[in-house]
């Protein structure tokens, strides 16, 4: 993130950050391949790392799997995510694929937030396995003590997206 996307928030939204509450939930499991599915061996997020590090994103650090968090009742919007990969052909048998990757900071882990990335498997090429459409999918280091119900904290710079509250 940029020195300018790292100022600290005083409300929800503003022009540069949005802050929302957020709660970790379990999703499909396809990412981390934690749900066995064969078609997906080791995790989807580990077969697409080489191809978005062609594209000139290194996922390198970040753990093999997403970190689920449903932020309802906000609502999110895409705007200029800091990535955008389009028709990644990283499956054998399934259609390619756009994809985008928005900066998050993630509060309430420590003193210090942790950083990492929205990552948005974009629906309308997406083949399988949609997420409700209040959950965001994090890319981030292992954190051994992240656990379901846990509450958070995401900071996103507004210019790559915005949240809306009812």
């Amino acid at each position: 993130m940029s020195k300018k996307d790292n100022k600290t928030c005083s409300k929800i939204c503003d022009n540069e950050c949005c802050v929302v509450a957020a709660r970790v939930v379990q999703g499909h499991r396809v990412a981390s391949g934690e749900n066995g599915d064969p078609r997906y061996p080791g995790g989807t997020i580990r077969m697409q790392q080489p191809y978005f590090k062609a594209l000139g994103l290194d996922l390198f650090g970040f753990y093999h799997g997403t970190v689920n968090v449903d932020i309802a009742p906000s609502a999110y919007n895409v705007e200029k995510p800091r990535h955008t990969f389009r028709q990644v052909a990283w499956h054998p048998t399934a259609p390619a694929e756009d994809f985008s990757f928005i900066d998050v900071e993630v509060l309430g882990l420590g003193e210090e937030p942790v950083k990492g990335f929205i990552y948005y498997p974009h629906p309308d090429t997406k083949p399988c396995h949609f997420q409700k459409a209040t959950v965001l999918e994090l890319l981030l280091p292992f954190i051994p003590t992240l656990r379901y119900g846990m509450d958070l904290q995401l900071r996103i710079p507004a210019s790559q997206m915005t949240i809306s509250t009812p």
